[in-house]
């Protein structure tokens, strides 16, 4: 009966320590980011494929490059494009927002990435990682090959201008510059608010940011204070029509509020921006314009007014 019973303690003493061992190894390393496939759209624009293991998935790049390149050529600056949500993604910067003429004298190697059409440049707590791709990953593939050197900027409209803060202010010393064109620049100015928004689009905010008491890692106007240095510039419309609408006979008659209540509500956000800057000693280039939709012609205009302060 002994021999038995300290057989069996030597079988659960064996068969713990080799689960223990098993639970020590660590989970196999992914593979590095890669380019899989390079395409040139045109002239100037190649669209490249990155298998992202951060972004789960192949995701696409664009790179517009500038009069003047070559292979081989080195110390181009760079300029990152970050596009807004809920349809369209990365092309609409080419198909739409003019980035071939606007930049064609710029001097800059302009990078546009997919950011997902609910992505909200964020690594997800359940989820892509869309910082990592866009940080890390895409730099360190894209930048070498195009020459890019040290000098960068970053822009984007709506929840690119959203990113282009967060970005800049979460990787000290990446970015000279950034800009927002109505931007999402203080997501805690109404919680509930964008809470409902992302459920709409099939967002659940605790995947993307956790719960509202750690928004302010990725909420602009709650990180102020690591954009001193950074050269910021923020543009917003009221939410009425403005020069840049369309015009079809009369004003139609409308009730109390706004036409666009998005542009207003961000306009509210970005001049919560402007005055936390204010207050945190931190200088910030602003063109509230008054009436203005939440539409490309302008996000196109403030685009071209950036560029100066971007890459002077």
């Amino acid at each position: 009966m002994k021999k038995i019973l300290a057989w069996l303690v030597l079988v659960v003493t064996v068969t713990g320590c080799q689960g223990a061992a098993e639970s020590a190894v660590p989970p196999p390393v992914r593979s590095a980011a890669a380019i899989v496939s390079q395409e040139a759209v045109d002239g100037r624009t190649d669209h490249l494929e990155i298998d992202s293991p951060a972004a789960g998935g192949r995701r696409s790049v664009w790179v517009v490059k500038p009069a003047g390149w070559k292979p081989g050529s080195t110390g181009w600056r760079a300029l990152y494009l970050l596009h807004g949500c809920c349809a369209g993604g990365a092309w609409d910067w080419l198909r739409t927002g003019e980035v071939a003429r606007l930049t064609a004298r710029l001097g800059a190697v302009v990078i546009v990435p997919e950011g997902g059409s609910m992505g909200w440049y964020a690594d997800w707590r359940d989820g892509p990682g869309w910082e990592t791709f866009h940080m890390t990953e895409v730099p360190r593939l894209v930048e070498p090959r195009y020459g890019v050197g040290t000098r960068r900027a970053v822009a984007g409209f709506s929840m690119g201008g959203h990113g282009a803060f967060v970005y800049a202010a979460r990787h000290p010393g990446m970015f000279e510059a950034a800009a927002s064109f109505s931007g999402v620049l203080d997501t805690r100015d109404d919680v509930p608010g964008y809470r409902a928004f992302m459920a709409d689009n099939g967002v659940d905010t605790e995947d993307l940011w956790g719960d509202p008491s750690a928004w302010p890692e990725h909420n602009p106007a709650d990180l102020l204070g690591r954009l001193k240095g950074v050269r910021l510039y923020a543009s917003s419309g009221d939410g009425d029509p403005g020069p840049l609408d369309p015009r079809r006979g009369s004003a139609p008659e409308r009730g109390d509020g706004p036409a666009d209540p998005t542009e207003a509500a961000i306009m509210r956000q970005n001049r919560n921006f402007a005055r936390a800057a204010e207050k945190a000693g931190v200088k910030v280039t602003t063109d509230f314009y008054g009436n203005g939709t939440h539409t490309w012609p302008y996000w196109i205009r403030s685009f071209e007014r950036a560029l100066p302060l971007l890459l002077p």
